[in-house]
């Protein structure tokens, strides 16, 4: 099978995980708190994949100068994009209660939280697809942290969707919408640097992981510290500790 396109498989499968969260939140109500504690968790898990695989992995591809840059560019470019859209009404997109606001409290909002949830899972699936490159296969740390914590993401906002009165049409749409972009993004990153020199490889993995650091700080780490304060910091621990265990299994 070309890489491409098990890039593009690998990356539909880690964006189902949000399909997967969507539905549990629909179907059944889930005390926020667990759902914060589920969000600590995940975050833990994705700053563990962030430290021992891809901006490691990318400093030793390229070198030290590309990780660095390409680490500051795209936490800017997601930090300029998140406040941009959270102006238009996507600022607690992975909320749990009715942070959210419906489309009569703020028009556009729709939009903006469905544009929100597709820059939060892009820079993800993009690391997938780059990680296939080495002729490794897919990295199985750095898949596992991303479903891992992609489940929580679409339960919690899916839960503030439905919170806030959007239809079972948009929530759904909006998550399979990604995870089918999701596996988009993994095939166009891999047909485009698909031969690219080292530091062109480390420096795009570098900006990936910039702006999921960036995601997680803006959106995950706030939802799980509103209900799980005392707690978050070891839930999130423990979510740190359980990724770097598989990552090294």
């Amino acid at each position: 099978m070309p890489i491409w396109l098990q890039a593009g498989l690998w990356g539909v499968l880690a964006g189902g995980a949000l399909v997967l969260g969507a539905l549990v939140a629909w179907f059944v109500k889930v005390p926020r708190p667990i759902v914060a504690g589920v969000m600590a968790f995940g975050a833990g898990v994705l700053i563990s994949a962030l430290s021992f695989d891809l901006v490691d992995d990318a400093e030793e591809i390229g070198g030290l100068w590309p990780t660095v840059g390409g680490f500051l560019g795209g936490a800017l470019v997601y930090v300029a994009a998140n406040i941009f859209l959270a102006r238009r009404g996507a600022r607690h997109r992975k909320r749990s209660g009715d942070q959210q606001p419906s489309e009569q409290e703020q028009s556009g909002s729709g939009t903006a939280i469905a544009v929100g949830a597709l820059l939060d899972g892009v820079p993800e699936s993009v690391v997938l697809g780059l990680s296939l490159l080495g002729g490794g296969g897919i990295g199985g740390p750095v898949l596992a942290a991303i479903f891992i914590s992609n489940l929580p993401e679409g339960l919690s906002s899916s839960a503030g969707m439905k919170a806030n009165g959007r239809s079972a049409r948009y929530v759904f749409g909006v998550w399979i919408g990604i995870a089918v972009a999701s596996g988009i993004a993994g095939m166009v990153g891999v047909l485009l640097l698909d031969g690219a020199a080292p530091e062109v490889i480390a420096a795009i993995t570098a900006v990936a992981a910039g702006a999921i650091l960036a995601m997680v700080a803006d959106t995950m780490i706030p939802e799980a510290f509103e209900r799980t304060h005392l707690y978050a910091g070891l839930i999130a621990t423990l979510g740190f500790i359980t990724a770097f265990a598989i990552s090294r299994a």
